[in-house]
């Protein structure tokens, strides 16, 4: 049996870290309460598709950059006064959304990859 290339195992990590790092500088950074954030995560998940070689990879990769989007999100601009446990469940619910959000986003790149490599 013959071993999956290295890189194989980067991009989930890569995908989440993206995810983390595009939710934590929107909540904290730039576009802070405009729906502009909204943009530069929405091309993320489109670049997900596009550089996926199947559409089971551009799933799960962008489930993954979606959850962990959403969830550092919530996190990092959670400003209540009662503990941030008391939260997580409404959190991953809307980590869940944000994982199917970043999933169709990517569906369109990877339709845009078909259709790119059958008119090649």
């Amino acid at each position: 049996m013959s071993k999956p290339p290295r890189t194989t195992f980067l991009w989930p990590i890569l995908a989440a870290a993206l995810g983390a790092l595009l939710g934590l500088i929107g909540a904290r950074y730039i576009f802070v309460g405009s729906a502009l954030s909204l943009v530069p995560w929405g091309l993320a998940a489109l670049i997900i598709g596009l550089l996926s070689k199947t559409w089971a990879t551009a799933a799960s990769r962008s489930a993954l950059f979606g959850f962990c989007l959403a969830g550092t999100f919530m996190l990092a601009g959670y400003q209540g006064t009662v503990p941030v446990t008391n939260h997580l469940i409404p959190f991953a619910i809307i980590g869940l959304v944000g994982a199917l959000c970043a999933i169709a986003g990517a569906t369109v790149g990877r339709l845009v990859r078909t259709k790119v490599r059958a008119r090649s």
